[in-house]
């Protein structure tokens, strides 16, 4: 069986790497960032197009899987989720316009979805999403066109992912409704120590010898007194009250209490995002060590494998850019998880298919 994909909003290819971890063919990953083709070329062995979806036609992404024959199409993306994420809401105060044009990017996807007709259509979002008009508008969308659409509210730490991350899975399929694996990790999660535990120790901007990724952002000497007084786990309230900062004294400051946290070993880490290589953006400091996870580390956490080429050899780390290519990525683990479903449904379809061809044709009844 033979299943061709086209990943659209793909980024450095999170989600793409998952599918071709489970043996799908990964035909073209399309991102307005055009800083991500290494990577998803690299890894993917697929061609990048780095285009704004709004640019990009439905003969585009036809053309593309006709030149890809397979037994099944699929089509895959992540619309970026930011004007429905949590942080968003509570500390960005986003012009309605930008927030309105991000909204606009699940339309897209959906315009893409209803006229190219792939066989299955996934997409992968934050939580809150469901209850916007938006969404509502999607699944109506495609459920007219006659796909029968299932969506689900998962953890991502229940299937092996190191954080505590929730999302939203939505699958649509014209063969009928596919079904989210079972979880695999929800008694058993996969701790920050087994992710990252086993990487040389570094000090803060200073790179590791053998990992140039293995980097993370130089401390004042205030934040990293801050540091060395966190306990594994803590945060803040760690700190005598002359280092606290202004935020924590106001009584709304507990709406910050991962703000310069540390993670803890035995336990899942936060929400890798855009911004994880500075402490004062979340609970983005090491277990122990007296600094702020590194690139390396944030990919890990991300189940990226180490051998995921973010940049070309010879160029230099720039920790802003892989920082956001990073945080912007889906978990590689939990796309193999929406691989297997999506396998594991097209295989079901496929053996249905098998046997009613091998099937002797019985003679038709004549009339009387």
């Amino acid at each position: 069986m033979r299943v061709s994909v086209v990943d659209l909003f793909c980024g450095v290819g999170g989600l793409s790497y998952g599918f071709k971890k489970e043996g799908f063919e990964i035909a073209a990953g399309i991102d307005t960032d055009a800083s991500c083709r290494y990577a998803y070329e690299t890894n993917l062995g697929a061609r990048f197009s780095a285009q704004d979806i709004r640019e990009v036609s439905p003969s585009q992404v036809a053309g593309i899987f006709k030149a890809h024959e397979a037994d099944y199409r699929v089509l895959i993306g992540c619309a970026p989720c930011s004007p429905f994420s949590l942080y968003t809401r509570r500390y960005r105060k986003a012009k309605r316009r930008d927030r309105n044009r991000k909204w606009q990017l699940v339309e897209e996807f959906s315009r893409i979805a209803l006229a190219t007709r792939p066989d299955v259509v996934s997409m992968e979002n934050v939580p809150r999403l469901r209850k916007h008009p938006i969404f509502r508008q999607f699944v109506a969308g495609l459920r007219e066109a006659g796909y029968a659409v299932t969506y689900y509210h998962v953890r991502a730490d229940h299937y092996g992912v190191p954080q505590r991350r929730s999302r939203l899975v939505v699958f649509a399929s014209i063969f009928g409704e596919v079904d989210m694996l079972p979880e695999t990790h929800r008694h058993s999660p996969v701790t920050v120590r087994e992710a990252i535990g086993g990487l040389p120790r570094i000090k803060a901007g200073v790179p590791c010898a053998n990992d140039r990724l293995h980097v993370t952002r130089g401390l004042t000497e205030k934040n990293l007194l801050r540091l060395k007084l966190t306990r594994e786990g803590g945060g803040w309230k760690d700190w005598p009250e002359q280092l606290r900062l202004a935020c924590h004294r106001k009584l709304g400051g507990r709406s910050f209490r991962s703000v310069y946290g540390r993670m803890s070993w035995n336990a899942v880490g936060p929400v890798i995002t855009t911004e994880c290589l500075g402490i004062g953006n979340g609970r983005f400091g090491h277990p122990e060590q007296n600094r702020a996870i590194s690139i390396r580390e944030a990919a890990l956490l991300q189940t990226f494998p180490k051998g995921f080429k973010f940049v070309p050899p010879r160029s230099p780390v720039v920790g802003i850019h892989l920082a956001r290519q990073i945080g912007n990525a889906v978990p590689v683990r939990l796309a193999q998880i929406i691989a297997r479903s999506i396998k594991r449904h097209l295989s079901a379809v496929s053996a249905s298919d098998e046997t009613l061809a091998s099937e002797p044709r019985r003679p038709r009844r004549g009339r009387r």
